[in-house]
């Protein structure tokens, strides 16, 4: 009996926490608020086809994650001296 309820207990617990997670993170990222902060900053606009749908189109790309690569330098040129001889 009491494997079966440390189980039913972790389950619970769980779900509780996927819940929080969902409320916490995922439904505030799916509100207009942040859209309309994005629009007022010039990230994006809003856009309607002729059927009347509501939608939404980014203006610029998005950053990537990787960095750009580096330029490669090269080596300077070997510069010839010119001595006198005596």
């Amino acid at each position: 009996m009491r494997p079966r309820r440390m189980f039913l207990i972790g389950m619970l617990f769980g779900v509780m926490l996927a819940a929080a997670f969902t409320y916490v993170f995922a439904l505030p990222a799916n509100s207009d608020y942040w859209r309309m902060e994005i629009y007022k900053r010039g990230g994006a606009e809003w856009t309607m086809d002729r059927s009347g749908h509501i939608g939404w189109q980014w203006m610029v790309d998005p950053i990537p994650d990787t960095a750009p690569p580096k330029r490669a330098v090269a080596p300077p040129t070997v510069i010839k001296v010119r001595s006198e001889r005596l």
